[in-house]
Protein backbone atom coordinates (compact mmCIF):
# COMPACT_ATOMS: atom_id res chain seq x y z
CA UNK A 1 0.00 0.00 0.00
CA UNK A 2 1.31 3.40 -0.85
CA UNK A 3 0.65 6.33 1.38
CA UNK A 4 0.40 9.86 0.10
CA UNK A 5 2.60 12.12 2.21
CA UNK A 6 2.31 15.84 1.53
CA UNK A 7 5.01 18.13 2.77
CA UNK A 8 4.11 21.54 4.20
CA UNK A 9 5.44 23.19 1.02
CA UNK A 10 3.17 20.95 -1.12
CA UNK A 11 0.17 21.95 0.97
CA UNK A 12 1.00 25.65 0.71
CA UNK A 13 1.46 25.39 -3.05
CA UNK A 14 -2.02 23.93 -3.48
CA UNK A 15 -3.80 26.70 -1.54
CA UNK A 16 -5.23 29.58 -3.52
CA UNK A 17 -3.78 32.96 -2.60
CA UNK A 18 -7.06 34.08 -1.04
CA UNK A 19 -6.69 31.40 1.62
CA UNK A 20 -2.99 31.92 2.35
CA UNK A 21 -3.50 34.40 5.18
CA UNK A 22 -3.27 32.90 8.63
CA UNK A 23 -5.37 35.75 10.05
CA UNK A 24 -9.02 34.80 10.57
CA UNK A 25 -11.40 37.18 8.83
CA UNK A 26 -13.58 39.42 10.94
CA UNK A 27 -17.31 38.59 11.03
CA UNK A 28 -17.87 42.08 9.62
CA UNK A 29 -15.33 41.57 6.85
CA UNK A 30 -16.64 41.24 3.32
CA UNK A 31 -14.13 38.54 2.44
CA UNK A 32 -14.69 34.94 3.39
CA UNK A 33 -14.05 31.42 2.24
CA UNK A 34 -16.61 30.70 -0.47
CA UNK A 35 -16.22 26.99 0.14
CA UNK A 36 -17.54 27.24 3.70
CA UNK A 37 -19.75 30.33 3.63
CA UNK A 38 -21.77 29.92 0.47
CA UNK A 39 -23.71 26.80 1.56
CA UNK A 40 -24.33 28.35 4.98
CA UNK A 41 -25.72 31.54 3.47
CA UNK A 42 -27.76 29.52 0.97
CA UNK A 43 -29.24 27.53 3.87
CA UNK A 44 -30.09 30.75 5.74
CA UNK A 45 -31.90 32.21 2.74
CA UNK A 46 -33.62 28.91 1.90
CA UNK A 47 -34.91 28.91 5.50
CA UNK A 48 -36.17 32.47 5.03
CA UNK A 49 -37.96 31.42 1.83
CA UNK A 50 -39.56 28.56 3.80
CA UNK A 51 -40.66 31.00 6.51
CA UNK A 52 -42.11 33.29 3.85
CA UNK A 53 -44.27 30.52 2.39
CA UNK A 54 -45.35 29.26 5.81
CA UNK A 55 -46.13 32.78 7.07
CA UNK A 56 -48.03 33.64 3.90
CA UNK A 57 -50.17 30.53 4.20
CA UNK A 58 -50.70 31.14 7.93
CA UNK A 59 -51.80 34.70 7.22
CA UNK A 60 -54.13 33.69 4.41
CA UNK A 61 -55.82 30.90 6.40
CA UNK A 62 -55.43 31.36 10.14
CA UNK A 63 -55.22 35.14 10.45
CA UNK A 64 -57.78 36.23 7.88
CA UNK A 65 -60.59 36.29 10.45
CA UNK A 66 -58.40 37.57 13.29
CA UNK A 67 -56.55 40.57 11.85
CA UNK A 68 -57.90 43.77 10.38
CA UNK A 69 -57.36 44.77 6.75
CA UNK A 70 -54.29 46.93 7.51
CA UNK A 71 -52.66 44.16 9.54
CA UNK A 72 -53.37 41.60 6.80
CA UNK A 73 -51.83 43.95 4.24
CA UNK A 74 -48.71 44.31 6.41
CA UNK A 75 -48.54 40.52 6.75
CA UNK A 76 -48.85 40.02 3.00
CA UNK A 77 -46.20 42.67 2.26
CA UNK A 78 -43.85 41.10 4.79
CA UNK A 79 -44.28 37.66 3.23
CA UNK A 80 -43.73 38.97 -0.30
CA UNK A 81 -40.61 40.97 0.51
CA UNK A 82 -39.18 38.18 2.63
CA UNK A 83 -39.51 35.83 -0.35
CA UNK A 84 -38.11 38.32 -2.88
CA UNK A 85 -35.04 38.94 -0.79
CA UNK A 86 -34.60 35.31 0.26
CA UNK A 87 -34.43 34.50 -3.45
CA UNK A 88 -32.04 37.41 -3.96
CA UNK A 89 -29.89 36.03 -1.15
CA UNK A 90 -29.86 32.59 -2.78
CA UNK A 91 -28.71 34.14 -6.06
CA UNK A 92 -25.92 36.05 -4.34
CA UNK A 93 -24.91 32.93 -2.40
CA UNK A 94 -24.61 31.12 -5.73
CA UNK A 95 -22.37 33.95 -6.98
CA UNK A 96 -20.32 33.96 -3.75
CA UNK A 97 -17.03 32.86 -5.30
CA UNK A 98 -17.52 35.20 -8.26
CA UNK A 99 -18.20 38.44 -6.36
CA UNK A 100 -15.68 39.77 -3.84
CA UNK A 101 -18.20 41.64 -1.63
CA UNK A 102 -20.98 39.07 -1.69
CA UNK A 103 -20.81 38.48 2.07
CA UNK A 104 -21.66 42.13 2.71
CA UNK A 105 -24.53 41.94 0.23
CA UNK A 106 -25.84 38.82 1.97
CA UNK A 107 -25.61 40.49 5.38
CA UNK A 108 -27.58 43.47 4.05
CA UNK A 109 -30.29 41.18 2.65
CA UNK A 110 -30.44 39.28 5.94
CA UNK A 111 -30.65 42.42 8.09
CA UNK A 112 -33.14 43.91 5.64
CA UNK A 113 -35.35 40.84 6.03
CA UNK A 114 -35.19 41.05 9.80
CA UNK A 115 -35.98 44.74 9.93
CA UNK A 116 -38.46 45.02 7.06
CA UNK A 117 -40.42 41.78 7.15
CA UNK A 118 -39.86 41.25 10.86
CA UNK A 119 -41.23 44.65 11.84
CA UNK A 120 -44.28 44.18 9.60
CA UNK A 121 -45.01 40.73 11.00
CA UNK A 122 -44.78 41.99 14.58
CA UNK A 123 -46.86 45.08 13.76
CA UNK A 124 -49.54 42.92 12.20
CA UNK A 125 -49.73 40.61 15.22
CA UNK A 126 -49.44 43.21 17.97
CA UNK A 127 -50.74 46.45 16.47
CA UNK A 128 -47.63 48.15 17.86
CA UNK A 129 -47.16 50.62 15.01
CA UNK A 130 -44.03 52.27 16.43
CA UNK A 131 -42.17 49.35 14.89
CA UNK A 132 -43.06 50.93 11.57
CA UNK A 133 -39.97 53.09 12.09
CA UNK A 134 -37.85 49.96 11.59
CA UNK A 135 -39.44 49.04 8.27
CA UNK A 136 -37.75 51.78 6.20
CA UNK A 137 -34.38 50.80 7.68
CA UNK A 138 -34.95 47.31 6.32
CA UNK A 139 -35.90 48.83 2.98
CA UNK A 140 -32.68 50.84 3.03
CA UNK A 141 -30.73 47.62 3.63
CA UNK A 142 -32.49 46.10 0.61
CA UNK A 143 -31.61 49.09 -1.56
CA UNK A 144 -27.98 49.04 -0.40
CA UNK A 145 -27.74 45.30 -1.09
CA UNK A 146 -29.22 45.57 -4.58
CA UNK A 147 -27.09 48.63 -5.36
CA UNK A 148 -23.96 46.89 -4.14
CA UNK A 149 -24.83 43.84 -6.22
CA UNK A 150 -25.23 46.01 -9.33
CA UNK A 151 -21.89 47.67 -8.58
CA UNK A 152 -20.11 44.34 -8.04
CA UNK A 153 -21.53 42.84 -11.24
CA UNK A 154 -20.64 45.98 -13.17
CA UNK A 155 -17.09 45.82 -11.79
CA UNK A 156 -16.82 42.17 -12.83
CA UNK A 157 -18.11 43.04 -16.29
CA UNK A 158 -15.43 45.69 -16.74
CA UNK A 159 -12.75 43.27 -15.45
CA UNK A 160 -13.87 40.56 -17.88
CA UNK A 161 -13.80 42.83 -20.93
Amino acid sequence: MSQDHATPSDTMAKKPSSFSSSQPSSPLSCSSSAKKSSPRWAAVFAAQAFISVAAGAFGAHALVDVLGLNALAWWQTASQYLMYHALGGLIVAALFAYLPASKCILVLFFVGNLLFAGSLYVMALTGYTLLGMMTPLGGLCYLLAWGWLVWQLWQRLSEDT
